[in-house]
């Protein structure tokens, strides 16, 4: 079978992953899919949905044993002479999302996991676009507008998750130089704005989880404020726009922010989120720095179920600029949508799936 292009991806049968594998699978199409050995069964029943909804052959699908964090990325000598010569576009999503990750893990898959990905991509011959995965919170601890072309800083980081993805994007960054990039930074992702599809529960979650415990008297204190903004994307927003800009030359060189260009205050994610529950929004909101105060504190996780970890990012005093991201998204009519558009998809998959 002649293909049009061959994709070499990491990250699968991750979430992000698999539905973006969906979103670019056609005919013409060849992927080969680095998989961990642990998750060869799951990425193969994934395919095979994939290759089920979108009709493409199953033959189009190849599966390539491996790990990031391995020299040539764990491949054998002959999957990697394969890569190197039939790829045509890489997408780097493989990395731990995990605020809580020890700092071994996190330097071993996300920072040097990310120098073993480059050094195949610049051996491979004919390839038209390396897509990397980033993250707006590359930004750590500054504050204020941070741009899409910005990047070196020393403002510090709040977690290993943080440091690693940012050391991760500089070497990246490096290869523009010689090499047609493109960089993606997500902010918080959740889940489908149709569906409500997640794969996971934290962030935006650990307030919705919180609120369910007991609607009609939590909503009644807004744990919230009106001078931080939590920057939250849906799911299908991010993979189309990473699917629609990897194939637009005029992203090549382009680092984008896959970012709400006007993001909620942490009290009106609450007040939308109370509503949509109750039919009521807040009635008091105590002084933010009593409810950072009390968060903090040992006694807080196990009463509103937000571990430690995640308590910095619902008092982050920084937003992102999307200029680039919006003016490249325009052209291909697509845009984040607001919250509120689609939250009640988001408690409606929560309600039928309490546990993940």
């Amino acid at each position: 079978m002649l293909f049009r292009e061959s994709i070499f991806l990491t990250g699968f049968p991750g979430f992000i992953a698999s539905r973006l594998v969906e979103r670019l699978a056609r005919p013409e199409t060849q992927f080969f899919l680095l998989v961990q050995p642990q998750f060869i069964e799951k990425a193969m029943a994934e395919v095979e949905d994939i290759a089920a909804a979108t009709g493409t052959p199953l033959e189009s699908f190849v599966l390539v044993e491996g790990d990031i964090s391995l020299p040539k990325l764990g491949m054998s000598d002959e999957d990697l002479e394969t890569i190197q010569f039939e790829t045509t576009d890489v997408f780097h999503l493989a990395a731990v999302y995990d605020l809580a990750v020890d700092k071994d893990l996190a330097y071993r898959v996300n920072f040097e996991g990310t120098k073993n990905v480059n050094d195949v991509v610049v051996s491979i011959r004919e390839l038209r676009r390396y897509n990397y995965i980033s993250t707006c919170y590359v930004a750590g601890k500054r504050e204020g507008r941070i741009l899409e072309t910005e990047l070196d800083h020393k403002a510090g980081f709040r977690n290993h998750y943080e440091e690693t993805k940012y050391l991760a994007e500089i070497e990246v960054e490096k290869l523009k130089a010689t090499l047609p990039v493109t960089i993606f930074r997500p902010s918080v992702v959740v889940g489908d704005s149709q569906t409500g599809e997640t794969a996971k529960y934290d962030g935006i979650y650990y307030l919705i989880q919180y609120l369910r415990k007991f609607p009609a008297l939590l909503r009644v204190v807004n744990v919230g404020n009106d001078n931080v903004r939590l920057n939250l994307v849906p799911v299908d927003f991010v993979v189309e726009s990473i699917a629609v800009l990897a194939r637009d030359p005029a992203a090549i060189g382009k680092t984008i922010a896959l970012a709400d260009p006007t993001p909620m205050t942490t009290a009106q994610l609450f007040d939308v989120i109370a509503k949509r529950l109750t039919g009521r929004k807040s009635e008091f909101r105590p002084p933010p720095k009593l409810v950072e105060w009390f968060l903090s504190k040992s006694i807080s996780p196990p009463m509103t179920g937000l571990p430690k970890v995640g308590v910095p990012y619902f008092f982050i005093s920084q937003t992102y600029d999307t200029s680039v991201a919006e003016e490249l998204l325009a052209a291909r009519g697509v845009a984040c949508p607001p919250f509120d558009s689609y939250v009640a998809n988001l408690l409606e998959f929560v309600e039928d799936f309490p546990e993940l």
